[in-house]
């Protein structure tokens, strides 16, 4: 076995909200920042997620529709539903060998969840309360990109065009057509202005924090 290979694909698992998930060379290995973008949709239904934390103010419904958008693994989705039990939460991908993980993982901790195998919103058939998504955004012209640590995980998971903000850029596009309310998406600080800028264009009022963009379509609903 490769000695410079990924512990979590010698172990075939990966922790991530304390959690073990499946994973493969099939998908990106969870990383504990992307842990945060849990963090801020508990905060987001008005429950603390950390002894002492206080929420923010309750935005969304108390049975919240969420959209995984990349769910790889499926980490992002499961966790959510098993820390919001009363949530619909649906998880897409345009990887079918992602897609099969992520139904591992959901089997695994017994959450029902679908899974689709979707280019973007392609193939979703309702309109969520909140969508996440942590889609490929790396530019693979980064000056600092380590690329010897990344050249195991799938490069559909990880590149995109245009400084790595295609897909997003096309994400945020397709959010705004169906009036999605809320986003979340994860991406590098070095992109924060650019992307706000342009959700702004697409309606969305935002502000951002620790890698992460917060999208809220409405201003009122921050009042």
């Amino acid at each position: 076995m490769n000695a410079h290979l990924p512990k979590a694909y010698k172990t075939g698992f990966q922790d991530f909200y304390g959690r073990d998930f499946i994973v493969t060379s099939d998908v990106l290995i969870p990383r504990p920042e992307t842990e945060q973008l849990v963090d801020m949709v508990l905060s987001l239904t008005g429950k603390p997620y950390l002894p002492g934390v206080k929420p923010s103010k309750q935005i969304l419904p108390s049975c919240p529709k969420i959209l995984d958008v990349g769910t790889g693994s499926g980490c992002i989705a499961i966790t959510l539903k098993l820390e919001l039990p009363d949530s619909e939460v649906v998880g897409v991908d345009i990887s079918k060998s992602a897609i099969k993980i992520a139904r591992k993982n959901a089997e695994k901790y017994g959450v029902p969840i679908s899974f689709i195998i979707s280019n973007l919103l392609e193939n979703v058939k309702f309109t969520p309360d909140l969508l996440v998504a942590n889609l490929p955004y790396v530019d693979k012209n980064w000056e600092w990109l380590d690329k010897r640590s990344l050249k195991y995980e799938p490069r559909i998971a990880l590149y995109a065009d245009d400084h790595g903000l295609a897909l997003i850029k096309s994400l945020i596009d397709e959010a705004s057509r169906r009036n999605i309310q809320y986003l979340i998406l994860e991406c590098d600080p070095c992109q924060h202005k650019e992307i706000i800028d342009y959700a702004k264009n697409k309606g969305y009022f935002r502000f951002d924090e620790m890698g992460f963009i917060i999208g809220f379509r409405n201003l009122q609903e921050l009042r």
